[in-house]
């Protein structure tokens, strides 16, 4: 997929959710970060990272992410098992996993 692909996949996604009012960090770490910025309507998406702490941030392999997106990795199971790292509101991480799974 690559960044771009999971960079629509969220904007998509976040254009249908409302409510969450945080910033979240995406991180790839060699592939790349994806910062949400939901205080603002319509979201702020972009790959330039706009705050030093965000609200959540979600750490794993673009891969874990496309299966996330995709529905073939439940997040949970991910966390879990390691693969899906988590900083910051766990109610927010919650939330965020409502609107991105299929």
């Amino acid at each position: 997929m690559g960044i771009e692909t999971v960079t629509q996949k969220i904007k998509e996604k976040m254009s249908l959710a409302g409510g969450l009012d945080a910033t979240i960090v995406l991180d790839f770490k060699d592939d790349g970060q994806i910062f949400i910025d939901t205080t603002q309507s319509p979201a702020v998406i972009s790959h330039v990272v706009e705050t030093d702490e965000p609200d959540l941030k979600l750490s794993c392999k673009i891969e874990t992410f496309e299966d996330i997106l995709s529905g073939k990795q439940d997040p949970n199971i991910a966390f879990m098992m390691g693969k899906l790292k988590i900083k910051g509101s766990m109610g927010l991480a919650m939330k965020l996993n409502s609107i991105i799974e299929d």
